[in-house]
Parts: C-alpha cells; structure tokens; sequence
C-alpha cells in the first residue's frame, strides 16, 4: 500500500525505501527511538528494560521488556529485515524463560535500567503508579506473557505461525514498520497487521470463549457455590464474590467500619474499597469509578460491586467492594466469622 502525498495538482506517491537503504541500524537507531515512545508499538504499557538476558546464555537477550495495565509481562521482539527472520520462535522462548518472574524481580530489573539512563525515579513508585497500586500483589503480577513482534515485513510463514498460535490461546501481536523517504525526510508507516484492528475485538471475544470452555473442561476453575446462614436464615447456592460480599454486608450493618475488615484481607487491604465522598447513587458511583479508570481487559465498574444495594454509604461517604475473589474467600469468610462471633454467621459448600 502506498503512501501519497496531497498536492495541489494531484497525488504524489512517497517512495518506499528500507531501513538498510537509510542507514537505520536495528538497536542504535529503531530500538532507540521506539524505546522513548513505546505506546507507537505496544499501547498503555511500561518499559522495564531493553536488552534483557538474566540467564545462563547471556548472547539471547531480549529487545525490550515491557508490562501492561493488567500487570503482564510482554516481550517485545525488533527485526529491521524485510522478513522478520525467525522472531516468533525467539520471542516463545524468550517468553517461556521469563514467565515466572515475580514483582519483586521486575522491580530490581526496572531499578537497573532506571540507573543506566540516569533516571532517579523509585522503580516499585514507578511500577506500581503504573498499575495504579497501593501494594505489590504477586497473586495479580505476571498472570499473562504477551508478544509483540516489530519488523520492517512479515514472512507468510511467520504470520501463519502466530494466527496459528494465536488460536491456540496465546496472545502475539505484529506491528509492521514501512520507512518511506520524501526528498528530506524519512516518514514510518505504523500498521498493526495481526490481529487486524477491525477484528481485534471480536478475536479476544473468541479468545476468551476458548479459554473459558478449556477451563471447565480441564475443571481448572473452581466453581464451588456456597451457603451462608446468618441468625437463622440461609442463602443457598452463592459463587464467592456474591459470599464475600454478603458477609461484608452483614458485617458493615452490624457496626464493622471497613478499616476493621481490611485487616482480613493482607494482600489486598488497601485495594479491597473504593471510597468517594459523598453518599452516591449508582450511576454517580459508575461515573466516579470510570472517571481515572486505567484501562485494560475489565473497567472499573466491572470489578466492582457497584450496583443499589451491592455499595455502602458510612459517614458521608460511598464505599464500593472489590469483586474479583479466588480460593481463598472461603477461608478469608471463616475468619471474618470468627472474629465477629455476634453475627451468628455459618458458611458451607452447597450440595448442588
């Protein structure tokens, strides 16, 4: 596809030239340059560091290491050659080598590279404002490693390969670089080419199907639902994040602030409300928790109970319980049980 240039008398076709052509090295130039702009090639996320090779084979290095707002490692692969070469294959490997990182190594890596550039930035405050958290939460880092492959071209047998993959349930993106050159400048034409931006949407929605129908088949999500009776009367058949909030209900109506409950919950404690002033509605709830939402696979409003009767309205301000609860709820319920004895609550799994 060419690029045109609109002149008084008609189009004028930019010609197509290459980053060889140019003189425009891979790491000393395009590295560089994408290195300060990294939302050109991989929108809403951070760069931890570049060349990255903290193993054995120290000569395998990784081009640039990034994180997105949903916490997951990405690992960005950069080829100026008109082919790519055999980039997805480098970046799977290279994406296997550092799934298991944790935060708190990401941090010393992110600490490093500040340092080589002269950046006297705190690498956790730079990390975690990102991610807009109060506190490292190693149960949320690192769920997911992506791939983002960036090259002057793409193969057939590389695109193939990532559709392939792709389907399969990992998450590759190509971003395909073309340099153009006027008579004095050298213009970059940025093109997402899989997944194609019109179906990007409707692939992570397949995507996601997929992955849900692998779940259950596998029995690698637990579904337990759960009864919970309070001073007699039993609510049956209840998923954990509808358990949780039912027993923070029952506790808040009963006197418990919700400073008192953050203690039972250690890993999420300053994560575990969202609090506004004012006694909200819902819709005005909703604006509130959209209106610095970051972005990512869930809004805001998404992840939390936010519904009339679902939020809370303590002394002049509205509070707004998490929903994204896992295995260890029953056990964080149990506590919060004991703790409160008054409440004369009791949990169990449903017999159906």
């Amino acid at each position: 596809m060419a690029i045109y240039e609109l002149a008084e008398n008609g189009l004028i076709a930019i010609q197509e030239t290459t980053f060889a052509a140019q003189g425009i090295r891979e790491r000393q130039d395009l590295q560089r340059l994408l290195r300060a702009q990294i939302d050109i090639i991989a929108p809403d996320t951070l760069l931890i560091t570049e060349e990255f090779g903290e193993w054995e084979d120290s000569r395998r290095r990784i081009d640039l290491l990034a994180i997105d707002k949903d916490a997951n490692l990405i690992v960005i692969e950069l080829k100026r050659t008109e082919e790519g070469g055999h980039m997805e294959l480098q970046a799977i490997r290279y994406a296997a080598m550092i799934a298991n990182l944790t935060f708190d190594k990401i941090v010393e890596i992110h600490e490093k590279f500040l340092i080589s550039n002269g950046d006297v930035r705190d690498p956790e405050e730079n990390i975690l404002s990102f991610l807009e958290w109060e506190e490292s939460d190693e149960e949320s880092f690192a769920q997911d490693t992506k791939i983002v492959l960036v090259s002057a071209e793409f193969s057939k047998e590389i695109t193939s390969s990532v559709l392939w993959l792709n389907e399969k349930g990992l998450d590759i993106r190509c971003v395909r670089l073309r340099p153009y050159k006027d008579e004095i400048k050298i213009l970059l034409d940025v093109q997402t080419v899989i997944p194609l931006p019109e179906t990007e949407q409707y692939q992570v929605q397949i995507k996601e199907k997929k992955q849900k129908e692998a779940q259950s088949r596998t029995s690698g999500r637990d579904f337990t639902k759960f009864d919970i009776t309070i001073q007699g009367e039993t609510h049956e058949n209840l998923n954990k994040r509808h358990s949780m909030l039912l027993t923070v209900k029952t506790a808040i109506e009963s006197g418990v602030s919700p400073d008192q409950l953050a203690e039972y919950f250690p890993k999420r404690k300053n994560r575990l409300f969202k609090a506004f002033d004012g006694e909200l509605n819902e819709e005005e709830l909703a604006y509130a928790l959209m209106k610095d939402d970051p972005g990512g696979r869930l809004p805001r409003t998404k992840r939390f109970f936010c519904k009339d009767g679902e939020y809370f309205h303590i002394d002049g301000r509205t509070y707004t319980l998490s929903n994204q609860w896992g295995a260890s709820t029953p056990d964080i319920i149990k506590s919060i049980i004991k703790a409160y004895p008054e409440l004369e609550m009791y949990i169990q799994e449903s017999d159906f």
